[in-house]
């Protein structure tokens, strides 16, 4: 699927770096295909780099060779794209699932990695798991997915006890393989910059009495997962239909930020087309596509392509995403909140060194 690049969203997420580097971090540059025209050796030739270039700077770095501004997410996870993608390979660690699209940006695939190789050096006998679906070549809409659109969003399968179960198979207390699961998830949380997981109740209060059983912190718990206290800032939240799977959303600091950046840019030069903003509509009865589309501004199968509609009926109450061509409105970056860090690290689980509150408060000291 080939999503035209004008659907691209008028909404910027952007990020700037967060603190300390992660253990056994792989560079993303590392993972992305050189370019004649850089040298990802360089200090000067890499992504985060480039934050410090000025826009005119960018634009000659742009004409000479785009690529070499590495992958960029462009737009919002539910109305966005990407650009210079990288595709995650199936390796000795993981398998691609069945189907998936797997393109994303280089600090996606550089968190999956980072995430799944902490398991494996938790338990070395630790079998592959199944990653489905990133984005897809170029970003934008999935017919199966709302988000999964800007190469930052990632479904990551389950630890089972059977060691591969099929793809898919909703989670158990029977089934589940909980310390290599749990693995998983303290390291996405401490271990790479995760913005949310999605995942159901269930499923995390599985996790969570597992948590707790090893020794961790019960007040830590309590902040990352959504159901314990209700927290606003916990990254595990319940979205009914994952409780087959997580589906993980990763901040990219440099690709977000970049992408912001250099998109007007790059219309400029005509590598790609001016933005387009989603607004969501709410359809009263009688109201039909040619309504919507005279009424926006555009045209019906642009609606259909937004929605992923295969045919022009529209159900009254339900809301719909319209593209409309407008100019983008001035932002400015966020900050990537710091890592929910645990204050120590239960014994079970020591074989690893994680990042705990207390590392970064004699790490600080020691400045």
């Amino acid at each position: 699927m080939l999503t035209p690049l004008d659907l691209v969203a008028g909404l910027w997420l952007v990020a700037s770096p967060t603190w300390g580097a992660n253990p056994g971090f792989v560079s993303p540059l590392a993972l992305a295909a050189p370019r004649d025209a850089y040298d990802a050796s360089r200090p000067s030739d890499r992504p985060a780099s480039l934050l410090e270039l000025s826009d005119e700077e960018l634009m000659t770095r742009i004409e000479a060779d785009s690529g070499s501004l590495g992958s960029l997410s462009i737009g919002a996870p539910g109305s966005g794209v990407l650009f210079n993608p990288v595709a995650l390979e199936a390796g000795p660690r993981w398998d691609i699932a069945p189907g998936a699209d797997s393109w994303g940006t280089s600090e996606t695939i550089a968190a999956i990695q980072t995430a799944v190789d902490t398991v494996h050096e938790l338990f070395a006998d630790t079998w592959s798991i199944v990653i489905g679906d990133i984005s897809d070549r170029d970003g934008g809409r999935l017919k199966r997915h709302q988000t999964h659109q800007s190469g930052r969003d990632v479904d990551f399968g389950f630890y089972y006890k059977s060691g591969k179960d099929a793809w898919f198979a909703p989670g158990t207390a029977a089934n589940m393989d909980l310390p290599r699961n749990w693995a998983l998830v303290r390291a996405l949380l401490t271990r790479t910059d995760v913005e949310t997981i999605l995942l159901d109740t269930q499923i995390q209060r599985l996790l969570y009495k597992h948590a707790l059983s090893i020794g961790e912190d019960k007040d830590w718990l309590d902040r990352v997962f959504q159901f314990s206290r209700g927290s606003r800032d916990a990254v595990l939240r319940h979205v009914s239909g994952h409780r087959t799977h997580y589906h993980v959303r990763f901040y990219n600091a440099v690709a977000q930020e970049l992408g912001r950046r250099v998109h007007p840019l790059l219309v400029e030069l005509g590598i790609m087309n001016p933005p387009v903003f989603t607004v969501r509509h709410v359809v009263r009865p009688g109201q039909t596509l040619g309504h919507l589309a005279t009424r926006y501004g555009t045209s019906t199968r642009t609606i259909m392509q937004a929605n992923g509609l295969r045919t022009s009926q529209l159900l009254a109450g339900r809301t719909y995403r319209i593209p409309v061509r407008a100019t983008a409105p001035p932002t400015q970056p966020i900050v990537v909140p710091q890592r929910m860090l645990p204050p120590v690290t239960p014994e079970a689980l020591a074989a690893v060194d994680w990042p705990t509150l207390q590392s970064l408060y004699t790490t600080s000291t020691e400045r």
